[in-house]
């Protein structure tokens, strides 16, 4: 398989995240037009009946600042998730969502914590890591730009600013190295030049008979040429 063939961009790239965008808006436009609140639907670490968060809360935002703040991301970060791993997008979007529900469960303090942070952070860590642990080039480029445009987001899995969620942020972190460590992607197979192949034969190179076993440049005789 070719590299143009598997970083290929199409409408099944880029619909994961539109459709995850659009649940988005599509909950906080119910809350907003029929005076609904779903907050009581997010993750609640002090009630077992707090789980169903683990589903919800990704899609509960408390206003337009905060959906915004995650729109973005998760547009960016899912499509390149299935841009550049497509075989495993589905699973670690579905997975890293659930790990990273259910940690921030175990971790969270005894409030309601809603929000699409903790899958960004998930996406942030699995593309940045599996980048550095599989090794080929066009990923490791990939971690390096995720660490450049979402290298600030480290320090908010701390708890430093009142009224964030940062054990959410510390799941998604935690879940992201999880995945990235544990699933196995089918690599595009390398590029071999014409001289690294198995049948290839040096004395039949045009170009490399010009050449002597030294290296050297020798005129071959004009019909030769």
């Amino acid at each position: 398989m070719k590299d143009s063939e598997y970083f290929k961009l199409d409408l099944i790239t880029i619909l994961p995240a539109i459709v995850f965008v659009f649940v988005m808006w599509l909950v906080y436009w119910l809350e907003v037009k029929f005076y609904f609140r779903f907050t009581d639907n997010g993750i609640r670490p002090d009630r077992l009946s707090g789980l169903q968060g683990v589903v919800f809360a990704p899609f509960i935002h408390s206003g337009v600042k905060h959906l915004w703040s995650n729109t973005l991301p998760c547009l960016i970060l899912i499509t390149t998730l299935t841009y550049f791993y497509r075989n495993l997008s589905f699973y670690v979007l579905l997975m890293g969502i659930l790990i990273t529900g259910v940690l921030t469960w175990f971790l969270g303090r005894p409030s309601y914590h809603i929000g699409a942070s903790g899958v960004v952070y998930m996406l942030a860590a699995f593309l940045f890591f599996k980048g550095i642990l599989t090794r080929h080039y066009k990923l490791l480029s990939l971690s390096f730009l995720v660490a450049f445009f979402y290298g600030s987001l480290v320090w908010y899995v701390l708890p430093i600013k009142e009224g964030v969620s940062w054990e959410g942020h510390l799941s998604g972190a935690i879940a992201g190295i999880i995945l990235a460590i544990t699933t196995r992607n089918k690599l595009p197979e390398k590029r071999k030049y014409v001289w690294e192949l198995d049948q290839y034969k040096e004395d039949d190179d045009p170009f490399m008979r010009q050449f002597d076993e030294n290296g050297n440049f020798i005129e071959l005789p004009e019909e030769e040429e």
